[in-house]
């Protein structure tokens, strides 16, 4: 008796054991995004949740907060960034999947006002007077010094030669959801954000876009991590799909790569 019921515990503790194994329960997947993303991402993973019935679990930042989070071991599986240079970071730090390594989406940037504001039509061009625009308000953008969104906005302010006038009034923020909230608000005068930022924003319009030229290309790249589980590479050709195609030129992204099916 006592034999059959060491064996019936064995079986069942293997039963268990086999049941939780990561490989079998693995049908869920951790997406490190860029806060811009959000809106469109949301909609492609769930059409891909939909097509595999893998769960795709997303959290949204400033791609340097993501960065820094996977290199201190936070679990995810795949990482979006609104800039090479993060994604670079990623790599040098052997973060990422070389082979699995994208440039996915472009975008473009904008001046913001409160949809309330006078402005509109704003030209921008050499010898951009932004500070004078922002009256005595502030200009929102993301943190200039690590935020890509901030980063962008720096360098076409220093490429303008509206830098030098704009840096006491600019306020910077944690990601780029959070600048354009503010504006939204009201709380803030001017933001500098992406396009497709400002189009899922009632709040806001558009009063210029910034010349093509005046800041580094915006990409996207998107790769597994070295961590990823085996439903990474498939999520990354989903993304790279006609159909999520669809999806990300719907909220204004323009796609850089040809779409695998």
């Amino acid at each position: 008796m006592f034999r059959r019921l060491t064996r019936f515990t064995a079986i069942a503790s293997f039963a268990l054991a086999l049941f939780a194994s990561p490989a079998l329960a693995q049908e869920s997947l951790t997406v490190f995004a860029a806060a811009s993303l959000k809106n469109a991402l949301d909609d492609v993973d769930a059409a891909f949740a939909k097509a595999t019935g893998v769960k795709v679990t997303a959290s949204y930042a400033a791609s340097s907060t993501l960065a820094k989070q996977i290199e201190q071991g936070a679990p995810a599986d795949v990482f979006a960034s609104a800039d090479l240079d993060w994604m670079d970071y990623a790599h040098e730090k052997k973060l990422i999947n070389d082979a699995t390594r994208i440039n996915l989406l472009g975008n473009r940037l904008v001046l913001i006002a409160p949809k309330d504001s006078r402005l509109a039509d704003v030209t921008i061009g050499p010898g951009f007077d932004l500070a004078a625009l922002a009256g005595d308000g502030r200009i929102v953008t993301g943190d200039v010094r690590a935020v890509p969104v901030g980063r962008y906005a720096k360098a076409a302010l220093e490429k303008l030669g509206a830098w030098v006038k704009a840096d006491p009034k600019m306020a910077m923020t944690e990601n780029v959801r959070a600048a354009l909230a503010l504006v939204a608000r009201g709380e803030a005068p001017l933001g500098i954000v992406y396009e497709t930022d400002a189009k899922v924003e009632p709040g806001v319009k558009i009063v210029a876009h910034f010349p093509e030229g005046s800041h580094p290309e915006i990409v996207y790249p998107v790769a597994a991590t070295v961590k990823a589980n085996a439903d990474a590479p498939r999520y990354i050709d989903f993304l790279q799909s006609t159909a999520s195609k669809s999806v990300f030129e719907k909220y204004g992204f323009s796609f850089l790569v040809k779409p695998t099916s």
